[in-house]
This record gives C-alpha cells, sequence and structure tokens, in this order.
C-alpha cells in the first residue's frame, strides 16, 4: 500500500495533526507513505521529523494583515500560474491512495487525474450542513473549492454529522505540575507589540508566548519563544489555560487536557468565526471577538474550565488507510463516537439547540 499525503502548511494545527497521523502509519509496515507539503517557504517549517523526505510546493495560503485576512492581497500574491503548474505535473499513478489534509496541489492533482482522492481535516467538517457548524452558502462552497475530495473526513469537537470524527490530538508523552496563574499564549496572526502591551498590564501572572516573531527571551516577566513543538509542549502542560486564535487543533488539544481557553477569532477568516461562536455556544470556551484588557480580566475570574475524552483517533485513522479505507467513513464515525464519552456530546447538542431556538 502506498499513500500520498497532503500536508497544508499555512497552519502549525495541520503539522501537528498529521505527525500524529504519520507516527500511528509508522505502525504499519506494509504501508508506504510520501509526504507533500505546501503554504509557506520551505525555510519557515520546522520539527519535520516525523515526515522524511518531505516534498515542498508552493500552494496556496491567505495573506494577513492587523490580524485579519487581506482578500485583496491574498489574490494578488499567491501564483496562480505556479499553482496551476504544479497540479498538472505531479504525478499520482503510483499510488493507492491519495489523502489531503487541506493540501490543495495533491487534492486538484486528484480530481484531474480522476483519482480518489481522501480529505482529511477540520475543513472538512462544513462540507455538509450540521447543526453546531453554520457557514453561509458562499463560504461554503470556498470551502469545498480549495481543496476538493471524493471522500471527506471531517473532524469536530462534538458527534454532529456521519462524516465527522473526534479530532486527533497529539497526546503529549510529558508531565508536569500545572501552574494554575500560568497561561501558554499563542495568537501568530497577532502583533507581537500588541500582544505584549496587553499582557504587560497583568503581572501577577506568568505567560508563555509563542509567536513567529518571537526570540527566546523574557521581558516584564513574559517568556518569549519561537515555534518550538517541544518547547510548546513543555509549556503547554504546565499551563493553566490557553489563550489562542480560534484555529482548531490548538482548542482540541487544550480541551483535551483540560485547559481554560480563550479564543480571539482571526478577522475575515470564516471557518476560524465559526469555530469560536460554537465553542462559544456549547460553552468549551470563552470567545472575545477583539483582546481588551476587560475582557482578559473576566476570563481570568473564571474558575469553570471543559475537559473532552475522544479515543485514539490517529491510530484508528491510519488502520483504516492501511486496509484500504474500505470501511464506510460513516461506520468510521459511529464507531469512534461510540469509544467517547456520548453523554457529554449529547448534552452538549441539546444545550446548542435550545440557544438556536431562543
Amino acid at each position: 500500500m502506498k499513500i500520498l499525503l497532503g500536508i497544508q502548511g499555512t497552519g502549525n494545527g495541520h503539522l501537528s495533526r498529521c505527525t500524529a497521523l504519520a507516527e500511528a502509519l509508522q505502525q504499519h509496515p506494509s504501508v508506504e507513505v510520501d509526504y507533500l507539503v505546501s503554504g509557506r517557504a520551505p525555510e519557515h517549517f520546522f520539527d519535520m521529523e516525523a515526515f522524511p523526505n518531505w516534498q515542498w510546493r508552493k500552494g496556496l495560503s491567505f495573506a494577513v494583515q492587523k490580524g485579519q485576512i487581506d482578500v485583496r492581497k491574498t489574490l494578488s500574491q499567491n501564483d496562480w500560474k505556479q499553482f496551476w503548474r504544479d497540479v498538472t505535473e505531479l504525478d499520482l499513478s503510483p499510488y493507492d491512495l491519495v489523502v489531503t489534509d487541506y493540501e490543495p496541489v495533491v487534492a486538484w492533482a486528484a480530481r484531474r487525474q480522476n483519482k480518489r482522492c481522501i480529505g482529511m481535516g477540520r475543513q472538512y467538517a462544513f462540507y455538509k450542513r450540521t447543526q453546531s457548524l453554520r457557514l453561509p452558502w458562499l463560504y461554503q462552497q470556498l470551502i469545498r473549492w480549495f481543496a476538493p475530495a471524493t471522500d471527506v473526513v471531517g473532524m469536530h469537537w462534538v458527534a454532529d454529522g456521519n462524516h465527522i470524527l473526534p479530532p486527533i490530538v497529539h497526546h503529549r508523552a510529558l508531565a508536569g505540575q500545572v501552574e494554575e496563574d500560568h497561561y501558554l499564549v499563542y495568537l501568530p496572526f497577532e502583533s507581537l507589540v500588541s500582544v505584549h502591551r496587553l499582557l504587560a498590564k497583568f503581572p501577577h501572572y506568568r505567560f508563555s508566548v509563542f509567536h513567529p516573531d518571537a526570540k527566546r527571551q523574557k521581558i516584564a516577566g513574559i517568556d518569549y519563544y519561537p515555534p518550538s513543538r517541544q518547547r510548546f509542549a513543555e509549556q503547554f502542560v504546565k499551563a493553566g489555560g490557553v489563550i489562542s486564535n480560534a484555529g482548531f487543533e490548538t482548542s482540541c488539544e487544550a480541551l483535551a487536557y483540560g485547559k481554560k481557553l480563550l479564543v480571539r477569532p482571526l478577522g475575515g477568516q470564516f471557518e476560524q468565526l465559526a469555530n469560536a461562536r460554537c465553542l462559544a455556544e456549547l460553552g468549551l470556551a470563552t470567545q472575545l471577538n477583539e483582546l481588551t484588557p476587560q475582557g482578559l480580566t473576566d476570563w481570568f475570574a473564571l474558575t469553570e474550565r471543559k475537559q473532552c475524552f475522544w479515543p485514539d483517533v490517529a491510530s484508528e485513522i491510519a488502520a483504516w488507510l492501511a486496509g484500504g479505507a474500505e470501511q464506510s467513513v460513516a461506520e468510521l464515525s459511529r464507531r469512534l463516537w461510540r469509544q467517547a464519552d456520548q453523554s457529554d456530546y449529547r448534552d452538549l447538542l441539546r444545550s446548542d439547540l435550545r440557544l438556536q431556538r431562543s
């Protein structure tokens, strides 16, 4: 069995999820996996040991200005000719299965060559309308267009559709004493200066800030780190709470480990807006559309936190792929949600229905 796995590299959440899947696939010696990554310059990738001999393509990415997606720059800065050249030149004939974690070059090459393509990840949860994930029709079509797939394996916090699985969480092998006044901050799309000015107003708390523009240093009691999975894991296990944008993977890890969670959705990014709204409506996190001193003060005062219990989804998907992905996604979904603590999810969805009707 030979598999090509395409990984969207614009966000570290895709890489974290695919790292867990790659490690699980290593337990199947009959499976050979090639990896193709796109979305940012190759020198900006780090901790890629899980993807031996990975290929790179430029792909497509969003331009961000002051914490919001800039549509004009997004259209002008992407190299559409190069993208289509990469699509047409990618030969998929050696592969038995093609899998894409929202990576568009692999997805469009599979479509062009009439190859079965399994779309796996958060974005594929939006392929069908669900009770808890609501997007305007146009945005739903944009998600379908960006990285099309013949089979969709969406991921969500709750069981809300037969195309949806629980999330893949890269379980931390590290252990550490949780410090309730220690907060991990991951706001890669915000200005690092504005993040510092805001956090400096709270000297009684400890912050570990991970940011693409950061250097390893300590300023005014705030610890700054450049992106690093190892250091992120070390600080994450000790933190009592997480402050982040509304990306999916960071939220999943916070909920899996019972961390208090505050999300600030990236403006103009409809997926993050839907994520934040859903988390708030299900009572899983606090949503702030703007990070303000008063908003943080109120959140620090909260003591309630949620924890979700999901099975080892990476190992289950790896075994499913190793078997040729013959079982239907609906059957896989039912089996994995049965392994989860279903009572919590039923209660959450009932609560969501009440919110929608009120």
